[in-house]
């Protein structure tokens, strides 16, 4: 079995909402470009996939949806569904491009239940915002959604996703709100303050599923410690507890401070701590089975093309130092799209990722998330919310 499958092709890039839109497409190909430079791709076949077919689509949205999408750029700007407006205009072959992007995360997905690989990746994905009946925050079609209901076909029955974006998860969670085989975590920027205003504490899953669905609501400002110590108190209990055969991860990386569209503050070493400490969960609870995608970011320069090198030199276990130089030929592909950028050095932010746990009485800021979220969920899968050791 090969040990890890990176799921890429140029034309996933034709996902491209109009070059004023913050999604924009080349934060993908100076990711690749970046991770080609640094050699982590040497010797990696890229797995090119093919567009999602209606009936795999169907796993996530409806019929009368898809017509829409697909009448949408002959229909003009008044077709409904979430489509047209600034955050999803319509563009040229939206339906087949949204389609690949499904495309490119079910291969993943069909790599790891196939036993081609152990980890898969495929940082064209990550689209979890897109509903049953309509788009919403950049996302036309849920890849996450759909991956996870083939998974799920396919006689998984346990299937745990993590979303470390800075956004809620609401369309992923929102598909399995009532499912028990699917637990559905989210660490992101308290919905107060940000897009899509859902995700609290409180939100905990409905009738069968009630306690598979786990919100970690953020204080803006939030840094790398304050992010680890949540992450730390609330998903490995669970996910020991839950006992995933497959673990997916939406790793958006929009929770950095230099991005525009939110207020947490991690840095690109803070993103490579949280890739490193997933896939040794997938090691430990889910025999190794990893589905990652991309997601949100939108530092398209600075931000987004490092941190995602890390999460494929994570998946395919060919870490990439932080001290490491960005290479001379990529600041020069830099240059040529933006030729007064400001670029960093090196593949880190210097920061410090160390934190202190939950329950040393320090007080963070963070504590009352964690309290609310535990106190909500953990009695739900038999752990005390109030035990430092669950």
């Amino acid at each position: 079995m090969s040990p890890s499958a990176v799921v890429w092709d140029s034309a996933l890039l034709a996902y491209d909402m109009g070059e004023q839109h913050p999604f924009n497409p080349v934060r993908l190909h100076l990711t690749m470009r970046l991770a080609t430079a640094l050699g982590v791709l040497d010797d990696v076949p890229l797995l090119s996939p093919e567009p999602a077919g209606a009936k795999e689509l169907y796993r996530a949205h409806s019929a009368e949806y898809l017509e829409a999408v697909q009448q949408a750029p002959l229909a003009g700007w008044d077709v409904g569904h979430g489509l047209g407006t600034d955050d999803n205009p319509v563009f040229t072959d939206m339906h087949d491009a949204a389609s690949l992007v499904v495309g490119s995360t079910l291969m993943g997905a069909r790599c790891l239940s196939e036993g081609r690989a152990q980890r898969a990746v495929s940082i064209a994905g990550g689209h979890h915002h897109a509903m049953h009946d309509r788009a919403a925050g950049f996302c036309v079609y849920n890849d996450c959604s759909v991956a996870i209901s083939w998974l799920l076909e396919q006689g998984y029955d346990r299937i745990a996703y993590v979303d470390t974006d800075v956004h809620h998860g609401d369309g992923v969670q929102a598909a399995f709100l009532g499912d028990p085989r699917v637990l559905t975590i989210s660490l992101h920027q308290h919905p107060l303050t940000l897009f899509p205003g859902t995700g609290y504490s409180a939100e905990t899953g409905v009738e069968d599923g009630e306690g598979s669905a786990v919100n970690v609501p953020l204080p803006p400002g939030t840094h790398d410690a304050g992010w680890q110590r949540a992450f730390h108190a609330v998903v490995p209990s669970l996910l020991d507890r839950f006992r995933p055969q497959i673990l997916v991860t939406q790793c958006g990386v929009d929770s950095h401070g230099e991005d525009p569209l939110a207020d947490l503050s991690l840095t690109v070493d803070g993103h490579r701590t949280i890739y490193r400490e997933l896939r040794a969960l997938a090691d430990r609870h889910a025999e190794g089975r990893w589905l990652a995608v991309g997601g949100g970011g939108y530092q398209l320069l600075r931000v987004v093309p490092r941190s995602w090198t890390h999460l494929v030199a994570t998946v395919l276990d060919r870490d990439v130092a932080p001290d490491v130089p960005l290479p001379a030929e990529w600041t020069e592909t830099v240059r040529g799209v933006a030729p007064t950028a400001e670029l960093p050095p090196t593949m880190s932010d210097g920061a410090d990722t160390a934190y202190s746990p939950w329950g040393d009485g320090s007080g963070a800021a963070v504590d009352a998330a964690i309290r609310d979220t535990r106190r909500a969920v953990f009695p739900l899968h038999g752990l005390d919310p109030d035990d430092p050791r669950d």
